[in-house]
């Protein structure tokens, strides 16, 4: 893919940390972070955004992914070892705090930053999951759950069924990704479908089918989503997890209880003062903030809280990008006017 990105490799003490940047050097700084299992081009259409206002727009491969580092123990993927990556990734920028933006396990991540280290923080900007569920592990979602669509006896963790097989069933989840991570990835880029609202989530009957995919053992072969993403954006993707595989990308998953005991090193008792938006996605029925409780930890935390809806389902920045990157500028614009570029920039 011709992208108008520049790449680089941050090397620091046997770990590299591949990353695109974007925009003018002295631009005010936006990092953005990637979920499962994506990579920094994720954010390709923000990048091409906040460049063209004059932002330095950095997305980094996360660890497990693309270039960056891949590592053999699940343990290497708990979010202690993510925010110090990335950390370390803003200090080599020169920078004491950056504008931080994260989708899925990413806005852990970014949730993480804000909570541990809010002197790293302008502000805050979070897709999909909210704040004080995912990074302070499974229960924290669990307890949210919405038992009218997701009866106990059938559903025991309701939409997050999936993360239990993870757990349960490790190599059998990462075998059935791989056998063809081409047609996995093509299945797993979609649109959100309206039709699905306030029902059960597909990701509920993941330990009910044995399996992501059923007795097949590999994703089917599905037509692509042009809406989300293009051919070649979709091989870059698979090529990525061809080499590096499921392992890293899927062992988020086995760090519940570490990243629990992390969050108990909150400061501030977990409020955030900065600045924060979240972005929900309507037609998001795992990450549900519509029919569920999901959201209403980070109301009670986030002192100075936006939201925003977006019509879109999971992959809201590559699926709804223009709505994305309104939200996202807006809100930059009205809550850090002082960060806005200049001529001077």
């Amino acid at each position: 893919m011709q992208e108008p990105f520049e790449e680089h490799t941050l090397n620091q003490a046997g770990h590299h940390t591949r990353y695109l940047a974007a925009g003018p050097a002295a631009g005010p700084l936006l990092i953005f972070v990637h979920g499962w299992p994506e990579l920094a081009l994720s954010w390709r259409h923000q990048l091409r955004a906040a460049a063209a206002l004059g932002f330095r727009a950095i997305a980094p491969d996360m660890r497990g992914y693309g270039g960056s580092n891949v590592y053999p123990t699940h343990g290497d993927y708990a979010q202690s070892l993510y925010v110090s990556d990335m950390l370390n990734l803003l200090d080599s920028l020169g920078a004491q705090r950056a504008i931080w933006i994260g989708h899925d396990w990413g806005a852990a991540t970014v949730w993480c930053i804000a909570s541990h280290h809010p002197e790293r923080c302008h502000g805050v900007a979070n897709l999909c999951v909210p704040y004080y569920t995912l990074e302070r592990g499974l229960d924290a979602c669990v307890a949210l759950v919405n038992r009218e669509i997701y009866p106990a006896a059938e559903y025991p963790a309701g939409q997050w069924e999936y993360q239990l097989f993870y757990e349960e069933q490790f190599a059998a989840a990462q075998a059935e990704m791989e056998a063809n991570a081409y047609n996995t990835v093509k299945l797993l880029f979609r649109k959100g479908n309206p039709d699905g609202f306030g029902l059960p989530a597909g990701t509920a009957m993941t330990r009910l089918n044995g399996g992501w995919f059923g007795d097949t053992g590999e994703a089917p072969d599905l037509p692509r989503d042009a809406d989300v993403i293009s051919a070649d954006e979709l091989s870059v993707y698979a090529d990525s997890l061809e080499e590096n595989g499921f392992f890293g990308p899927n062992s988020v998953y086995m760090n519940h209880a570490a990243n629990a005991e992390y969050a108990e090193e909150v400061v501030n008792d977990g409020h955030l003062d900065m600045p924060v938006l979240f972005l929900a996605a309507q037609y998001d029925y795992t990450c549900d903030c519509i029919n569920s409780q999901l959201a209403v930890p980070m109301r009670a935390r986030c002192r100075q809280l936006t939201e925003k809806l977006v019509y879109s389902g999971h992959w809201m920045a590559q699926e709804r990008p223009l709505d994305v990157n309104a939200a996202l500028f807006g809100w930059l614009a009205q809550r850090h006017p002082e960060l806005w570029p200049t001529s001077t920039n």
